[in-house]
């Protein structure tokens, strides 16, 4: 069976940073794809690179100090590395929009949702006046905000976290993107309203087919979500697997310490904790970045890189003491 080409595969993408302190290799050979109608969740501590490779895709990475090594991001088979900067802004809003993390960083204070909506519309879609008005109390409607058409006349500080970041999930859903991106979209919200969030970010990519790239820390988002899960550690992706094959069987010592660490709903276990720290980025550790903190660690940690390689079809891992399926189980990814 010949299987249809990724909407995203990101290959071997190396990002650095340089400052006084030196260069920090913040991605290192990233590896993973996203699907057609797909939710990916991207998971991992701070600090492991998941927003750089989020801005990397959209090409956000300033440059100095950031620089992309090496590698490819190929969304719908073109290379966005290559990409010119008018291309790139006719991409972003168009076909691959962003949700950041704290709405309030991202609305303008002095003027009103309305105004804010409509200049998206009007640039990304044309539309001005009456079909503009419509199509943004329509896309309020579609996140169930109540009353859209009064919300349109207010400003962002008049409005509670929960109704920011719906106005946010609208305005970059206005455009009918193919790729929506969402970095931890619900971090600042309480729980009641994470969860109403998250259905609507479900309900929506459902019914538009559209794709989402979700990156988190929270395990409990990425199970009630996700489709597929791809684990970053210290910049790399160290394993990736459907969303309940990756909670039954997880590979890596550091996934296995993720979902360890989840506390019991019963409050009656003690909590996982992983030893050690995590490495500096402008020296790390030479092989597998997790050795130093790893109870599994073997003769190659320390020398090797590991490489994803399939343990079974459709979920990969980079681990040296993990044994892997062999040609004819697994597939190049």
């Amino acid at each position: 069976m010949i299987r249809q080409m990724p909407l995203l595969e990101i290959h071997n993408l190396s990002v650095t940073f340089t400052n006084y302190q030196g260069t920090s290799s913040v991605l290192d050979r990233v590896r993973l794809s996203v699907e057609k109608g797909e939710i990916l969740g991207l998971v991992g501590e701070s600090g492991c690179g998941k927003s750089v490779t989020a801005r990397a895709v959209l090409g956000l990475i300033p440059m100095p100090p950031g620089k992309i090594g090496s590698g490819s991001i190929r969304f719908k088979g073109e290379d966005l590395t290559r990409a010119s900067k008018k291309r790139m802004r006719g991409i972003r809003g168009n076909e691959i929009s962003m949700i950041f993390q704290e709405p309030m960083s991202c609305l303008n204070p002095v003027f009103t949702v309305g105004n804010q909506m409509r200049e998206v519309i009007r640039i990304h879609r044309r539309l001005r006046g009456r079909q503009a008005e419509e199509l943004c109390a329509d896309m309020l409607s579609r996140v169930q905000m109540p009353d859209p058409l009064a919300v349109l006349k207010k400003y962002p500080h008049e409005l509670s976290g929960g109704m920011r970041q719906r106005v946010m999930i609208a305005m970059e859903l206005v455009c009918g993107p193919d790729l929506l991106i969402a970095d931890e979209p619900t971090t600042a919200l309480d729980v009641t309203v994470q969860g109403q969030v998250l259905a609507i970010l479900m309900k929506l990519s459902r019914e538009r087919d559209i794709s989402v790239l979700m990156i988190t820390h929270d395990m409990g988002v990425v199970a009630q979500v996700c489709d597929r899960v791809a684990v970053m550690y210290a910049g790399r992706v160290v394993e990736t697997a459907p969303v309940k094959q990756l909670f039954s069987d997880p590979r890596h010592p550091y996934t296995r310490g993720l979902i360890a660490s989840i506390p019991d709903m019963d409050g009656t276990g003690c909590l996982h904790s992983i030893p050690g720290n995590v490495p500096g980025l402008i020296d790390p550790p030479k092989g597998c970045r997790f050795h130093p903190r790893c109870e599994d660690r073997i003769t190659p940690c320390d020398i090797r890189v590991p490489e994803l390689e399939a343990v079974s079809p459709d979920h990969y891992v980079a681990c040296h003491a993990v044994e892997t399926a062999g040609p004819e189980q697994g597939e190049d990814r």
